[in-house]
């Protein structure tokens, strides 16, 4: 099959959806590998490193997507790259679709075949190629999260570990899985208070296995409310398969924050966690609401794109090969849970009731 990896075009995104040495194993499966020009270097890799291993350089995007058979990337297509793909395309990349109703309608146009890594389910549940960005974007959460609590940056002034004579800040965690994991772990080893909140009991107790300065609550509203009140950082990240994440965070609960307290969103590229989200991107990635700095960046794990594109392309690189392998993969079950849209149809359980 001819694969092409084009260069991606979001707002300082940075990541490459395959990296030198992954390129050059599907070479050696017999696989014609393409790479736009340019589409690893912001990762750190030049286009000689996948020409030394047999990837073809294709100059600009038309030239990418007008060889490729099978498109693998990293963010969901935008405008320049939906003017290149065609109806006998397979799209193979993040699409978050339940946020994205126009996406939607224009890949349902082109009449491709797309399938979402966000989407590939293991039965067991478990998504493995939304795991590994889902950890680095917990941890980018608390990492940006700590440096916005800076007076500098309009925060309150709080050291989130605190130290002798001084109280520790607070950290309030949404949902308990890769990311909501990664964040509080990340926050309690800095020495914050960290609260998580997590409907499933294995997962509470795994945070509660982080160390003593964390607590695992219910969702229960009230308590919510209350925790929410004395945080200084609230991440959120609440997932729901495919489909748009729930609000747990309502404005009156936001009102009763302190002024220079921080909200980040990691559940912002399906809609958002909480009803003052709303989508930025790096070049411009906060805003204030109610005195209270939100950010709601969608793409957070493509600001550490060397670690990012080797963390993803490990988990990628064999349902890559499954697909190229050919018409087989529709046998395998977790590729066929990962379709959303299948020759110009909307398939996702999860999506059927887009207003599109």
């Amino acid at each position: 099959m001819r694969i092409g990896v084009p260069k991606e075009t979001k707002t300082l995104e940075g990541r490459v959806a395959l990296v030198p040495e992954a390129a050059g194993d599907l070479v050696k499966r017999g696989h014609e590998v393409w790479l736009e020009s340019g589409a690893g270097m912001k990762s750190g890799f030049a286009d000689a490193a996948y020409a030394a291993l047999g990837v073809n350089i294709a100059a600009d995007a038309a030239e990418l997507y007008a060889r490729g058979e099978m498109i693998v990337k990293v963010k969901e297509p935008i405008a320049g790259d939906l003017e290149h793909l065609r109806s006998d395309h397979l799209l193979f990349c993040y699409l978050h679709l339940a946020a994205e109703p126009a996406l939607t309608r224009q890949l349902l146009d082109i009449g491709l075949t797309a399938i979402a890594f966000e989407t590939v389910e293991l039965p067991n549940g478990e998504l493995p190629l939304l795991a590994p960005m889902s950890v680095i974007a917990g941890r980018i959460a608390t990492q940006v999260g700590t440096t916005l609590l800076h007076q500098p940056q309009g925060g309150k002034g709080v050291l989130l570990g605190g130290l002798p004579s001084t109280s520790r800040g607070k950290v309030v965690v949404f949902g308990a899985g890769k990311a909501g994991g990664g964040a509080a772990a990340l926050a309690a080893a800095a020495g914050a208070s960290v609260t998580v909140f997590e409907m499933r009991q294995d997962r509470m107790d795994e945070m509660m296995r982080l160390g003593n300065n964390v607590t695992a609550l219910y969702p229960y509203q009230d308590v919510i409310a209350r925790e929410v009140a004395s945080a200084d950082l609230v991440v959120g990240a609440v997932l729901v398969a495919g489909a748009r994440a729930p609000h747990v965070m309502t404005r009156d609960m936001l009102r009763a924050m302190e002024p220079g307290s921080v909200l980040v969103d990691i559940a912002i590229d399906q809609g958002g966690c909480f009803e003052t989200s709303r989508p930025t991107t790096w070049k411009d990635p906060t805003y204030v609401e109610e005195g209270v700095t939100h950010f709601c960046v969608t793409n957070m794990p493509g600001a550490v794109p060397r670690t990012s594109s080797q963390a993803i392309c490990a988990a990628i690189l064999p349902w890559v090969a499954k697909l190229a392998a050919g018409p087989a993969w529709r046998g395998n079950d977790a590729l066929a849970r990962g379709v959303n849209v299948d020759a110009g149809k909307l398939v996702h359980p999860a999506l059927l009731a887009l207003p599109i």
